[in-house]
């Protein structure tokens, strides 16, 4: 594991205030950049921010966002293009994104079976200044393509994994494109990056892990380092697990497993409509 420091929770007042600025910022309309730094998030028992109407899905191509470090308080990560030599290349142990591996999971979602594949592909784009990793993401839902997700994913030089965007897609049953609602890039219309995998995740800690007001709000929080997860692939006793939610959908909460040299093996909801996802296999390079 990482011994780069562990990242600690700002108070729940600061980090919903830099939320709602953003949003204010959204809905007034301005076009400046908003602040970059990532504020821990407060757990989905606290007030929701409000989220801005939904801007338009369509993302053109970003602009780097400003390469000087956004002031935050002491501890707090803040997002700086320059402390990404080499983004694309991702090793975190719990969320390894090596080109090449296929990660292959069934489940059921939306009362249908459902299998998830993801791909590491050897593809890069620059992002706000970084150079991510493209995964590649496909559903199918009782053997019918249904979404189709192209994500964007960068490790800073500390070894946290942040969340830099995402081209999203829903497919009718004929594989037409009919909503791409939850597409954002970072640095465009207000868009903010987030920590999608701290280098060294602490229980307690919880993180945005993307802002893109009325489109894209995820947040999560470390529960456990020891949690025991049983999928097709395997049985662990010392998953990471995590709780994850967004004010989008107030009610329905999740929750994640991860193991470490694998990444993601199991999610299912917790609260809300049925859905869930188990590891079935790991293709490797």
């Amino acid at each position: 594991m990482s011994t780069t420091p562990s990242l600690p929770l700002r108070s729940n007042a600061v980090g919903l205030a830099i939320i709602v600025g953003l949003v204010a910022s959204a809905c007034a309309g301005t076009t400046s950049t908003p602040a970059t730094s990532v504020a821990p998030s407060a757990p989905p028992s606290a007030a929701p921010p409000a989220s801005a109407s939904a801007p338009s899905s369509q993302v053109p191509s970003s602009a780097p966002i400003s390469s000087s470090p956004s002031p935050a308080a002491a501890g707090e990560p803040a997002f700086d293009a320059a402390n990404f030599p080499d983004g694309a290349t991702v090793t975190n142990p719990w969320f390894p994104l090596i080109p090449g591996t296929v990660f292959k999971s069934r489940g059921i979602k939306d009362g249908k079976a459902a299998i998830d594949i993801v791909t590491v592909t050897d593809r890069t784009k620059v992002i706000a200044g970084v150079t991510t990793r493209v995964v590649d993401d496909r559903t199918t839902l009782d053997g019918i393509p249904s979404e189709r997700t192209t994500d964007y994913y960068a490790q800073d030089a500390s070894g946290n994994v942040w969340y830099i965007g995402e081209d999203t897609a829903e497919l009718d049953t004929k594989g037409n494109i009919v909503n791409r609602d939850g597409t954002w890039h970072a640095g465009v219309d207000g868009a903010v990056p987030g920590i999608f995998m701290e280098a060294d995740p602490v229980i307690g800690h919880a993180f945005r892990q993307e802002f893109y007001p009325g489109q894209a709000e995820d947040h999560y929080q470390v529960i456990s380092l020891t949690a025991t997860v049983h999928v097709p692939y395997g049985a662990f006793s010392d998953a990471l697990r995590t709780k994850e939610w967004t004010p989008l959908e107030p009610d329905v909460l999740d929750a994640k497993f991860y193991v470490r040299g694998i990444g993601l093996v199991r999610e299912t909801a917790v609260k809300g409509p049925k859905e869930t996802f188990s590891l079935v296999s790991v293709k490797k390079p």
